[in-house]
């Protein structure tokens, strides 16, 4: 441990916010620092800023300086100290905000002497997983009924810039039957970040919740260590209290496009668009920290992903794309059916929700897609039949009453609703579902469409 804090005064280069530091060979950098661990720089000023470890070649060590190495100069001096970054962990850091390096920013309590652990460890072995098969109700009928959130799930939401994926993201975290919501902010702007907080507060579960927030002002090393803080702190939460946590990170692509400049700045052979070649490892490394262990909790991740120019092929949102168990679409306000996808929703659908929803997703589902049919139809002044006009009138009523990232429904009231919105469109012998569901839950009373005829 002695030769972990020796002081090593011998600076290579300064390139933006990074330093490049000599060991010499009697003290071999392999064994004095390891990749990922932190180090204390003291500056002529007096600053000391933490930098973590980010390349090792022989006696060479590469550090990213968390507040950047303006007042460092090549006089300055660094003492490594023998371990990554370290996040608090206890029932105290509930209701609590922190930023990029751990710290807190709402003016709290003190958290310095409670217990703190490395961040940043290998996903959980296999043997110690369990096959998903519990939901996480969401209230949100897009969701629940068409693309369930299963427990232990790693899915991201696909957006573009200007759509309101941070107010649903927060909606979630606040409707989400989960027991600790852990909230991971990506180069947010203040409105976003104050967003997210209040609308935790006003809800009244922030007392379940824990934040770790990059604001857009803040360092851009912090950035990539938001990602790693919360989904310890989850895992902690998950594994030693048995909680069913849900992680909730927004967005992605900026963490991203942060790992692309600090490779830029380490002079890194970059890839498809500028970015590192090993993406997918980097991304792949957080989502699979999603699991539902076998003897505890489980850990959920929902994430943003912004595509830049909607374009689903961009580096980001492709490589996610093999990463994730499928991927919610966000797109002109709406969660659109045909662009979303949950692979594990048949692990819960009609097993532990109620013995009709696989038929009335997939009845609603065909309906709707027969109504753009018809609506493509009307736009080319074809003529309609009166089929037509029935899957006109539930395609506009589908919109209003489930597309709506505004509607709030438990499932169970959202299939109840769904029964009513197709009584209100086309017989009993319309739907070609199971005759015995039908007897049981088509509304006894409806008769519009019966009377119109």
């Amino acid at each position: 441990m002695l030769r972990e804090l020796v002081k090593y005064a011998r600076v290579l280069e300064i390139v933006g916010d990074t330093i490049k530091i000599y060991v010499p060979s009697e003290d071999s950098a392999q064994t004095v620092v390891r990749f990922g661990d932190l180090a204390v720089i003291e500056a002529e000023d007096g600053e000391k800023p933490l930098a973590q470890v980010i390349h090792i070649d022989r006696n060479e060590v590469t550090l990213q300086v968390f507040s950047g190495t303006k007042g460092i100069s090549t006089q300055a001096k660094a003492t490594f100290l023998g371990h990554p970054m370290q996040t608090p962990y206890s029932d105290n850091i509930l209701g609590r905000v922190f930023d990029g390096a751990g710290t807190p920013i709402d003016g709290g309590p003190d958290l310095s002497s409670e217990p703190r652990f490395d961040i940043g460890g290998p996903s959980v072995n296999p043997a110690e997983r369990t096959v998903p098969k519990k939901m996480i109700r969401t209230d949100v009928p897009m969701i629940d009924i068409f693309n369930s959130l299963v427990e232990s799930q790693k899915i991201p939401i696909f957006s573009v810039s200007g759509e309101p994926y941070n107010p649903f993201l927060a909606r979630i975290g606040i409707q989400a039957d989960a027991d600790i919501v852990v909230f991971g902010g990506l180069g947010l702007i203040f409105d976003d970040y104050h967003t997210f907080r209040q609308s935790f507060e006003d809800a009244g579960v922030f007392s379940r919740a824990v934040m770790f927030v990059n604001q857009a002002s803040d360092p851009l090393v912090e950035r990539l260590l938001v990602p790693d803080m919360a989904l310890a702190v989850a895992e902690k939460f998950a594994v030693e209290e048995g909680k069913r946590v849900l992680v909730l990170l927004t967005d992605m692509t900026a963490y991203a496009d942060a790992m692309k400049e600090v490779g830029i700045s380490q002079e890194r052979v970059p890839s498809n668009r500028g970015y590192m070649g090993d993406l997918y490892s980097q991304l792949a490394r957080r989502y699979e920290k999603a699991c539902d262990y076998a003897k505890g909790g489980s850990v959920t991740i929902l994430t943003v992903t912004t595509m830049p120019g909607d374009d689903v092929t961009h580096p980001v949102p492709d490589n996610t794309g093999y990463i994730t168990e499928g991927q919610l679409y966000l797109h002109n306000g709406v969660i659109d059916p045909f662009g979303s996808l949950s692979r594990l929703k048949q692990n819960v659908i009609g097993k532990v929700t109620r013995e009709d929803h696989g038929q009335i997703m997939n009845t609603m589902i065909r309906f709707y897609s027969e109504s753009r049919d018809a609506a493509q139809k009307q736009a080319m002044a074809f003529e309609l039949s009166d089929y037509d006009h029935k899957v006109l009138k539930f395609g506009a009523l589908f919109r209003a009453r489930f597309m709506d990232i505004e509607v709030s429904l438990p499932l169970e009231e959202a299939l109840d609703l769904a029964w009513a919105t197709l009584a209100e469109c086309f017989r009993p012998e319309q739907l070609l579902m199971k005759q015995a569901l039908v007897d049981k839950y088509y509304p006894k009373d409806a008769n519009g469409p019966v009377a119109a005829e």
